[in-house]
């Protein structure tokens, strides 16, 4: 009788957290029903865990480092799938580009800069420009020579989607909170990283060789939309994460490209030429010494 009940427990468990993962899969009638489920929404509407107040006096130590995360790493496929969304897979699967550009349209992200410093800010107008490129094409410039009226079929439309960001740059700050005791870690901006929209079409070699980030989102902006997507979870597709969680659990691998130093923040590609060796042990050590102050706390 107990083997009994406690395999009823199991088996419902086990089908709650199936249509958790495709919500309302094992109760549709019909097609349409799968993914309406009033407990999944609401739990994708609550709020993301609000930062705990750090008070400048409690910060006996900092440092900001700027990372890349390279969205080839199979840790990291998460964040770049899908790269097409047909809606197939789920209306709630997107990629972080597709979300960032999303919250950006629909005017949930407006803290859109230039540069990693935040200092320059950028409209809407300005993201078209480095998404989007037309071009007239070769049939186009034949006609517009001939004084023929250009129409808006005869340009080529280069575009900056989800399959072409290749990686994610993040700048951060890890600081010891001496209230708490221990190592904190604070995310502060992303970007995509992609070709320049104007190399699409000079072939993968010209794109390889061109990457720059499209443009810094201030990331306490976006929570609230990063917080209502979930990422497809490899392990369990019953149990997603919000990018918002995984983003700030640092659930990805990054290398350290930059620390801020006083030559002027500089790179570690910089001082260190053409070695890639090199460069990566450096990554390793400017790691281990954020790693190793928190011991050295302890230790002395």
């Amino acid at each position: 009788m107990k083997k009994s009940i406690f395999f009823v427990l199991i088996t419902s468990l086990l089908a709650f957290n199936l249509g958790f993962g495709q919500a309302n899969l094992l109760n549709a009638r019909v097609p349409q029903e799968v993914g309406i489920n009033d407990e999944l929404a609401n739990a994708v509407m609550t709020k993301p865990i609000a930062y705990g107040y750090v008070d400048d006096r409690d910060v006996l130590w900092q440092k900001t480092i700027w990372e890349i995360i390279d969205l080839d790493e199979r840790i990291n496929f998460p964040y770049y799938y899908p790269t097409i969304n047909n809606g197939n897979l789920s209306n709630n699967r997107k990629s972080l580009f597709r979300v960032l550009m999303d919250g950006i349209s629909n005017g949930e992200i407006t803290e859109i800069y230039a540069t990693d410093y935040f200092n320059e800010k950028l409209t809407e107008e300005d993201l078209a420009e480095v998404l989007e490129l037309r071009r007239l094409s070769p049939e186009g410039i034949s006609k517009q020579n001939a004084g023929e009226t250009v129409t808006e079929d005869d340009y080529d439309i280069y575009k900056i989607e989800s399959d072409k960001v290749v990686q994610y740059r993040i700048k951060g700050t890890w600081y010891f909170n001496k209230r708490l005791g221990e190592m904190k870690y604070r995310l502060l901006g992303v970007a995509p990283v992609a070709p320049d929209v104007s190399t699409l079409s000079q072939g993968p070699e010209a794109m390889a060789n061109a990457l720059v980030p499209l443009f810094w989102i201030w990331f306490p902006d976006a929570r609230e939309t990063l917080n209502k997507h979930m990422v497809f979870n490899t392990r369990n597709s019953s149990q997603p994460v919000s990018y918002d969680m995984m983003l700030n659990a640092r659930r990805f691998n990054a290398v350290i490209y930059k620390e801020e130093n006083v030559y002027e923040d500089r790179e570690v590609k910089e001082y260190i030429y053409e070695d890639a060796l090199r460069q990566l042990l450096e990554s390793e050590r400017i790691k281990s010494t954020i790693r190793d102050f928190e011991q050295d706390m302890w230790n002395n």
